[in-house]
């Protein structure tokens, strides 16, 4: 058994690098593709690093096109977001959590049936009620569908972690003399630090990297986030994949350090706040 296991792991550990070089090597195209001169999607060469490779594409992105705008908007409509989900989840799921009031069951089984539905589906019933509400066009429309799609999930795993922080914590700052909320601000949130990284992660990812939404709700291109700013560069005769795939590797940047920076918050969040539902 003892001369078995070392082939055991190499075999295990081969396959692992298998499947990381088969998911490393779309994304290793796209940076050739961001470097290699001109707009050629496909050529003949296998060579990850051009021989004639510039940055001429980062370059255009930034001196030619509205990219810095785009980007700004997309950090304006990010961070709102963002702290519209943590701020509603944090406070929503402490309440489902800890008070038993009429309707709380139903309110429950309303996030968990909502999660059920694409965000897709409810497009054409959102356009609508924005346009009554003359919100097409503005950027607290966007704001208002991302939060309202990321909103659910951020509730239900932000109760579920609530309900393993025991409550005699709450009930021992009390006795000291602390108010609830104080108990709630100084003691539970610092806790369940974990849901808190994971209601920002998901509504950052919610916000950040969403196109469909946002192709129907704005139209002019001074208002365009960075996923529908980066589709201007395709056309139905044309598309620069230079400057597409310039784009998209910029954009996924900010995307790809959180998730390595939040790593450990990550796996503790999903698991502790799934104990108890």
């Amino acid at each position: 058994m003892n001369k078995d296991k070392p082939l055991k792991l190499i075999l295990i550990y081969s396959i692992l690098l298998l499947f990381v070089a088969w998911s490393l090597y779309p994304i290793l195209r796209v940076i050739t593709i961001s470097i290699r001169p001109g707009d050629n999607l496909l050529n003949e060469s296998l060579a990850i690093i051009p021989s004639d490779w510039n940055f001429d594409n980062y370059i255009k992105l930034f001196t030619e096109h509205q990219f810095l705008r785009w980007a700004g908007n997309s950090i304006f409509v990010t961070i709102v977001v963002v702290i519209t989900g943590v701020v509603l989840a944090s406070t929503s799921g402490y309440a489902l959590s800890r008070f038993k009031f009429p309707g709380r069951e139903a309110s429950l089984l309303s996030l968990l049936v909502t999660q059920m539905f694409p965000a897709t589906m409810l497009l054409l019933p959102l356009f609508i009620m924005l346009s009554k509400l003359h919100l097409v066009n503005t950027y607290l429309g966007l704001i208002i569908i991302y939060s309202s799609t990321a909103l659910p999930f951020c509730v239900w795993q932000m109760k579920g972690y609530y309900d393993t922080i025991p409550y005699s914590l709450e009930e021992a700052a009390r006795i000291d003399g602390a108010s609830r909320f104080e108990a709630f601000y100084k003691i539970i949130l610092p806790l369940a630090s974990p849901a808190l990284v994971i209601t920002a992660l998901f509504s950052f990812m919610a916000a950040w990297t969403e196109y469909i939404v946002a192709a129907q709700i704005l139209w002019y291109d001074e208002l365009f986030t960075l996923p529908v700013g980066l589709k201007t560069f395709q056309a139905n005769m044309n598309t620069e994949w230079g400057l597409y795939a310039a784009g998209a590797i910029i954009v996924s940047i900010p995307a790809v350090t959180l998730f390595l920076f939040l790593t450990r918050y990550l796996i503790g969040g999903l698991t502790l706040g799934s104990v108890k539902g």
